[in-house]
């Protein structure tokens, strides 16, 4: 058995830990929608079109109406952690690959090679239009959100010319199995595709050097720099893992409604992701981060979405209640107020200390 000083250790290591207010913060959400709905959560098992058994409810929509955020989160964690900063054009640069995978899937027959195909062509374009920010912020120095608000402005437009100013429909099983489900697995495909990713992302992680070297360049670039670290190409490494992530948003989202349109595609997730950042407890300032905090903050933001409809609230007022619910979450997490916690933990320990001593005396 767990003595209770291990317990008392544990628990007072996982609250001074960075995933301690997005955990609880999650925890919350989840209390009160158990508290309101109590099989909010409930999972149930129906027929969807095709007739296959599949998990329907409020915490499969969660899993899966998140998968397209979290992806990109991952992405602009490591941006914001080694450039400082935050790249607010992903959204539009999703809709550039999203055009270009449509364009790919529509000038033939769509077979499992054409999809590979207009994936590894739309991933090529997308990071060369995120080396463009790259290459602005990491050589001429330009703070990244400026460096990325040509395209946040530009991106959108170039997707509308792919292709030709139209919204066309693409239809293959194939691309219906990617963004819904595989015949014989209840789990929609998106979250299946999340995980591998997340497992990926988190193996090289582990097994190389990437994570030290870009909190290292994040930290300090010119300590970096004397200990053999080069800023501007650990700096244009993150924005290729960036364009990485905003492919595989861009096209889940094409596989799921089965068309492209520049206008509304992924619209907002930029703010989505740098939320989820923050929430996640990690620096907009850059250097140290932890992908599972904001991981877990894109969460936070599905599941307050989520909720939100299911109070019944509508689509234009969502985003306003968002905002309150998220700014609470960040104040709360920020600095000041944990060192004003600190502090008042420290008072009341030494308050008590000063009375056990007036009780022995």
């Amino acid at each position: 058995m767990i003595s209770k000083n291990k317990c008392l250790s544990l628990f007072k290591k996982f609250t001074q830990s960075q995933l301690a207010i997005p955990m609880f913060a999650l925890l919350l959400l989840v209390v009160f929608n158990l508290i309101r709905d109590p099989e909010f959560f409930s999972i149930s098992i129906k027929h969807n079109n095709l007739g296959n058994s599949v998990f329907t409810g409020n915490l499969v929509s969660i899993l899966n109406g998140a998968s397209e955020l979290v992806i990109l989160s991952i992405g602009m964690t490591l941006v914001t952690a080694a450039t400082r900063g935050q790249d607010i054009s992903i959204g539009a640069v999703a809709a550039i690959a999203g055009s270009v995978f449509v364009k790919v899937l529509r000038a033939g027959t769509i077979t499992p090679g054409v999809i590979a195909g207009g994936l590894l062509l739309a991933c090529i374009v997308t990071i060369v239009f995120c080396l463009f920010n790259g290459l602005l912020i990491a050589r001429f120095g330009i703070q990244p959100m400026i460096a990325s608000l040509i395209l946040f402005t530009a991106g959108r437009p170039i997707a509308y010319w792919i292709n030709g100013g139209a919204t066309p429909n693409v239809e293959s099983n194939y691309l219906s199995y990617l963004g819904s489900f595989i015949p014989g697995i209840p789990v929609p495909s998106p979250i299946l595709i999340v995980i591998l990713f997340i497992v990926l992302i988190m193996l090289i992680m582990k097994f190389t050097n990437l994570r030290l070297y870009i909190q290292a360049v994040g930290i300090n670039e010119k300590a970096s720099k004397l200990n053999g670290i080069d800023p501007v190409i650990m700096k244009l490494v993150v924005f290729v893992i960036l364009g990485i992530c905003v492919t595989m948003a861009g096209s889940m989202n094409v596989c799921r409604i089965g068309l492209i349109n520049h206008e509304t595609i992924l619209i907002d997730i930029e703010m989505d992701a740098i939320l989820a950042v923050a929430i996640g407890g990690n620096s907009l300032g850059g250097g140290k981060f932890r992908l599972a905090g904001s991981i877990i903050g894109a969460y936070i933001i599905q599941t307050l979405t989520i909720t939100l409809y299911a109070m019944k609230v509508s689509s234009t007022a969502v985003k306003a209640y968002k905002a309150i619910v998220i700014i609470a979450i960040v104040v709360i997490g920020s600095p000041v107020v944990k060192d004003a916690l600190k502090k008042l933990k420290n008072r009341i320990a030494s308050a008590r200390g000063s009375a056990v001593k007036a009780e022995v005396k």
